[in-house]
């Protein structure tokens, strides 16, 4: 994902432009499937963003409407089903129900809007197509529309 508006001169030579990283995962845990959303924020050199785990860092924009994301602790078996882009970058888990990954699924806006450490909002949007792909994931995952 981008900033949907990026500032004047964001991609002119020397400037890094900042970037959201989302993936849906899932963990086996004795036989019940958890769900869960990672996160990867890398910052662009304009603003410092404040800490994504903190409460209301973090808001998932759908076609119904804003979600705020709350984090969780991912478990720690083995090795994470991504991997962070930018060293200088931040990642997290957060809570995701099956219900939520199915409108995420269904929903023509997915944004997402992150707290800088100065309290404004930088509104991410994707890049690529997210309901094709999560509309994959949920096939793939044998989750289907009940």
């Amino acid at each position: 994902m981008v900033p949907s508006a990026p500032r004047v001169g964001v991609f002119q030579f020397g400037k890094r432009p900042s970037f959201a990283y989302l993936g849906p995962i899932e963990w086996d845990r004795s036989g019940s499937l958890v769900y869960g959303l990672w996160i990867h924020i890398a910052p662009g050199n304009e603003r410092a963003t404040a800490d994504i785990r903190a409460p209301s860092a973090l808001t998932l924009i759908l076609d119904s409407g804003p979600v705020v994301l709350t984090a969780i602790d991912a478990p720690q078996l083995g090795r994470g089903a991504y991997q962070p882009v930018a060293s200088w970058g931040q990642t997290a888990y957060f809570d995701l129900t099956v219900e939520m990954l199915k409108q995420m699924a269904a929903s023509k806006t997915l944004e997402l809007n992150v707290r800088n450490a100065d309290d404004s909002i930088v509104n991410f949007v994707p890049t690529v197509d997210t309901q094709a792909a999560l509309t994959g994931y949920l096939r793939a995952r044998g989750i289907t529309g009940d």
